[in-house]
């Protein structure tokens, strides 16, 4: 903003851009660029006849509109400076020039049309794409087609686009026709006239129905667990002191302790205390020494009193084999033991859920057994409703057109006994990395350069960090699209896939971020 020339100035957000600043810089960065004051666009506002105005707002009818109000009949600014998260439509703009272009002097297109959560994870559309017979699922998926063009803008990149094959709702691939088209418009002509050509980038579109039990277990990543089993809002964390006083702590990437703990499992995370004590190299991390023991030792009571039981029989399910690698032959037998067992409902819901995606839809007689097992019989849309996703729920003679992701064999690796599951789009990250990707369940909705191949050479000087997408700009990368919402242990794994893989950096969003229970009333609520 300081490029305008502006000192002393307004800053106006709408709702998304008001997320998209408080995501990426606090007031006192707003502050050093002359920025005094920030308002609301859609709340009365006094008017400050002698002061400019910054907007910064989508580019939506209901944005322009409150913008030309400000300026109609009297200016309630000296001038206008108006930044467009991304593409302004002729209609809008024809609109703003027709009303109050004289007010006008800045206005542009910046590309930014995404919340960047973490270095790697890139953010509802829930309910207006899933709700059965909904009239906004194609204007959901253009908004999001224009989002995702302009992270892959703000990358400097013109991926080739992939999408799953044989989704029942086939969303991927008219998601992946919308951002093809959109990208081949946005890159026609660079600033020197010239045509832009695609980059050694891989975009893949996945819908949710592609690994339903991800965001369902219990997860034992630090990250994850929290999410799941600790009521934390706006990624702050609520803890007591020794004095039995509460305070609260925001989980975010400027705290260093937690970045280097969220992807661990909880098991190394309760060495925390002795570690941080010992460790003479930590000194840097001993402010938030507190919080993050707090948090681990709350996690470790929830897993003592009931979360240790439910992994076991979870991660059978899932899996479908016992921790001895022993196929799971009666997957009633391992459900059975939580439903009789005093769990609350929520936990019950998982574990039929789980049940029943093993199985790749039950029978109608055996899910009303389990729904009045559960005691939801006016809450069954917890479980009815996932057929909104594609999911199959109820089996039918149709459904050996539902076919599983063929799973690696991870048998090997070490892992604990209560986390043997991998979410399926780390094989998939794994396999587009190394070139693996079957056309035929991928097709190209527009080709990747040929010599792409997820490893091109890097520089043996550059150092790598991992979560810097400045380390790996010689290097491929790999973005993964998931609508429908990613969890936090699918999160992980671009960290992991990028670690393992230096020369190509995996970036992965979505819609929002699940939590188990979130989703589980989300999808609730879809035929409400």
């Amino acid at each position: 903003f300081s490029s305008c020339g502006l000192w002393t100035v307004i800053l106006i957000l709408d709702q998304f851009t008001t997320r998209l600043l408080s995501s990426c810089c606090k007031m006192s960065n707003l502050m050093s660029e002359g920025i005094t004051i920030v308002e609301d666009l859609h709340k009365n506002r006094e008017p400050v006849p002698e002061m400019k105005a910054i907007y910064f707002m989508r580019p939506t009818a209901m944005c322009v509109d409150a913008f030309i109000n400000d300026f109609k009949p009297k200016p309630k600014y000296k001038a206008a400076y108006v930044f467009f998260t991304d593409y302004c439509p002729d209609d809008l703009f024809d609109k703003m020039k027709k009303n109050c272009a004289k007010h006008i002097k800045v206005c542009k297109e910046i590309n930014i049309s995404f919340l960047p959560l973490e270095a790697q994870v890139s953010v509802d559309s829930f309910s207006f794409i899933y709700t059965p017979n909904s009239q906004d699922k194609d204007q959901t998926l253009e908004t999001i087609a224009n989002q995702i063009v302009t992270l892959c803008s703000t990358l400097d990149e013109y991926p080739g686009v992939r999408y799953k094959k044989d989704s029942a709702l086939d969303y991927g691939n008219k998601l992946a026709e919308l951002v093809d088209n959109k990208l081949a418009r946005h890159y026609e002509l660079d600033d020197h006239s010239k045509k832009k050509g695609k980059t050694q980038a891989q975009l893949l579109i996945v819908d949710r129905a592609l690994d339903p039990v991800s965001p369902i277990l219990h997860e034992l990543t630090f990250q994850a667990m929290a999410y799941d089993l600790i009521p934390i809002k706006d990624n702050n964390y609520e803890y007591k002191l020794k004095d039995g006083s509460k305070k609260e702590a925001l989980l975010n990437e400027e705290d260093e302790l937690w970045v280097k703990l969220r992807h661990m499992h909880i098991a190394e995370v309760t060495g925390l205390p002795k570690i941080l004590t010992c460790n003479l190299m930590f000194p840097i991390f001993l402010p938030q020494k507190t919080v993050h023991v707090s948090l681990a030792e709350d996690l470790m009571s929830h897993f003592q009193k009931n979360v240790e039981k439910l992994c076991k029989a979870e991660q059978d399910l899932a899996v479908g084999a016992d921790a001895e690698g022993q196929k799971v032959k009666d997957p009633m037998r391992t459900l059975l033991p939580v439903l009789l067992h005093p769990h609350d409902t929520t936990d019950k819901i998982r574990a039929v859920l789980l049940y029943i995606f093993s199985l790749n839809g039950t029978t109608a007689e055996n899910l009303n057994k389990l729904i009045q097992h559960v005691k939801i019989e006016d809450e069954s849309g917890y479980i009815l409703n996932w057929k909104h996703l594609g999911v199959p729920i109820l089996s039918t003679p149709s459904m050996f057109s539902f076919r599983k992701q063929p799973r690696k064999d991870r048998s090997d690796k070490e892992t604990y006994n209560v986390s043997r599951w991998t979410p399926v789009i780390k094989d998939i990250m794994e396999d587009a990395v190394e070139n693996k990707l079957e056309v035929k369940d991928w097709p190209y909705q527009s080709e990747c350069p040929s010599v792409w191949n997820g490893s091109r050479a890097v520089s043996a000087r550059q150092k790598h960090k991992g979560s810097s997408p400045d380390d790996l700009r010689s290097g491929s990368r790999l973005i993964l699209f998931v609508l429908g919402g990613v969890s936090y242990s699918e999160m992980r794994c671009a960290y992991e896939v990028t670690h393992a893989n230096k020369s190509c950096e995996v970036i992965i969003g979505s819609t929002h971020i699940l939590t188990p229970r979130g989703l589980l009333e989300d999808i609730y609520n879809l035929d409400k």
